[in-house]
């Protein structure tokens, strides 16, 4: 029985809305997440994870203590937990290849706990809204049905995903919650604003830009933060594209324009201007062939950390 919610096993096939029918419980859960307040935080021992990236530490870790995301529209924030290891995993999912990423999480949570004989698997899925090409609708659905044919029992907590995060303004349907974060010491959820997008914002965004596939991109056993080394083909009519009006860039690279954050096209910019100065990232930055390598320091900066440890 893969994907419970108490002693009863999901049925996935529902829609979201009748899942909370079934199982009203989740809808009290959904409620009371919406309704908090939002959280700012960042840097101190924050660690940000962009889109098609995940992180798993756990309560021992001493650099960090909260994981968070935001900036997800038709995206799902996916949070799983193991009670007993307090293995907490915290990813970005955006439905280019969600068995897979369903897989890479469990293995990232189970990888920590392999030594635990109590505690459970606890899983928070958060996102997407009531969208016109229904995708929300869509990754929903494909996180529930990949959850649950896995082989270990997972205890769906939190469900508060496409019409369950959604909201109107003037006629307009907008997610209530774009980021998420999770206390890896207490296990709380809150609504997040990520003030701290460092280290190598761009950099990585331009990988996923690009096609890259997810990553896990924490060593908790080390407490070390590793990007690259990457690879990625020319992108396309760069120069074409930087020159376009902000709302041709909002239209053409978001799959929901009128929910995006106020800086999606700056940021979305900032990326095309990255890749334009690295075409070919082997030969400007990972010209060693190895990761960036970074820790925290104390009052929660990166550190670039040129010699890795063993």
């Amino acid at each position: 029985m893969p994907l419970l919610i108490g002693s009863q096993r999901l049925d996935v096939s529902l829609s979201a809305a009748r899942i909370v029918q079934v199982h009203p419980e989740l809808e009290v859960r959904a409620k009371a997440l919406t309704s908090q307040p939002i959280h700012t935080f960042g840097p101190k021992g924050f660690l940000y994870v962009q889109q098609r990236e995940l992180a798993v530490t756990t309560s021992n870790d001493s650099a960090i203590s909260i994981l968070g995301s935001d900036d997800a529209t038709t995206c799902h924030i996916v949070v799983l937990r193991h009670t007993g290891s307090e293995a907490t995993c915290l990813a970005h999912c955006d439905g280019s290849d969600t068995e897979s990423e369903v897989a890479d999480i469990l293995y990232a949570v189970q990888s920590l706990s392999q030594n635990t004989k109590e505690g459970r698997l606890e899983l928070h899925l958060i996102g997407g809204f009531i969208d016109k090409r229904r995708l929300s609708q869509k990754l929903s659905s494909q996180l529930l049905k990949a959850f649950d044919r896995q082989t270990d029992d997972i205890y769906l907590i939190t469900f508060c995903v496409s019409e369950l995060n959604d909201k109107e303004d003037k006629g307009i349907h907008l997610p209530i919650i774009y980021g998420i974060a999770v206390n890896v010491k207490t296990a709380e959820i809150f609504r997040a604003n990520c003030q701290d997008r460092h280290p190598d914002e761009d950099l990585r965004s331009a990988y996923t830009f690009t096609g890259g596939t997810m990553l896990s991109i924490y060593d908790p056993k080390k407490e070390q933060l590793k990007i690259g080394p990457y690879s990625w083909i020319p992108f396309p009519n760069i120069d074409f594209w930087l020159e376009q009006e902000d709302e041709q860039i909002l239209e053409c690279f978001s799959t929901s324009p009128l929910a995006e954050p106020p800086h999606f096209v700056a940021h979305i910019r900032s990326t095309l201007h990255f890749l334009k100065e690295n075409p070919q990232p082997t030969k400007s930055i990972f010209t060693d062939r190895k990761p960036r390598v970074y820790r925290k320091r104390v009052d929660g900066t990166w550190e670039r950390v040129l010699t890795e440890m063993v």
